[in-house]
């Protein structure tokens, strides 16, 4: 069953996640991820969500997402979004309907 990432990301340092958005791509697709939206125009349709910028990953499985979270390829990667950004991150599992 597939698995996403979804997050909330705050962008408050532009050089240093500039740096990390163009760099992460790779290792996502060499975790069998890929992105399904990626800071687009965000409308909030419902509730007060403070939205920021949105990016939703795909991943085959749960056990992928946690391979490429946890991987030591994206360990530099996330110490220079989380100096870079503030983010809300989930990790969920979604439905694979034929």
């Amino acid at each position: 069953m597939p698995a996403y990432i979804i997050a909330d990301i705050e962008v408050v340092d532009a050089e240093g996640f500039a740096d990390y958005r163009a760099k992460v791509p790779a290792v996502i697709a060499a975790h069998g991820g890929r992105y399904l939206a990626r800071g687009g125009a965000i409308e909030v349709l419902e509730g007060g969500w403070p939205a920021n910028r949105i990016v939703i990953l795909e991943f085959p499985d749960m056990a992928k997402l946690k391979a490429f979270w946890e991987s030591p390829d994206y360990a530099p990667l996330r110490e220079t979004r989380e100096k870079s950004a503030r983010c809300r991150i989930l990790a969920v599992e979604g439905t694979l309907q034929r």
